[in-house]
């Protein structure tokens, strides 16, 4: 199993939950986040913003739907047909084991 979590724009969150869904990844926690990447936030005048607000959606997947699961968000969440600063990111790593607790029984 693999989890993605996928960090990106709110805007754009309802689209990815719903390419998602489509897809058959039902299962999703959605999380309010505040960050910054590479470009260290955003100036504007004399201010720099440096915490802007994304949407963090994280989803456990089998290994072999990595590929089909991030390009669904990658295609969902890209705000031009090139993408643009600021579109966010995507994190895949292991999950060696989950439980679900009402049932008390391990996922496999």
């Amino acid at each position: 199993m693999l989890m993605i979590r996928a960090i990106i724009r709110p805007e754009k969150s309802s689209k990815v939950l719903k390419a998602l869904f489509e897809a058959g990844y039902v299962a999703v926690t959605k999380i309010p986040v505040v960050g910054r990447g590479k470009q260290r936030g955003i100036k504007i005048g004399d201010i720099t913003y440096d915490e802007l607000p994304k949407e963090m959606l994280i989803i456990v997947i089998k290994d072999e739907d990595k590929d089909f699961a991030v390009n669904t968000i990658m295609e969902a969440a890209r705000t031009e047909p090139k993408g643009a600063f600021g579109d966010g990111k995507i994190f895949v790593s292991p999950v060696d084991e989950a439980f679900t607790i009402s049932r008390g029984s391990k996922e496999l």
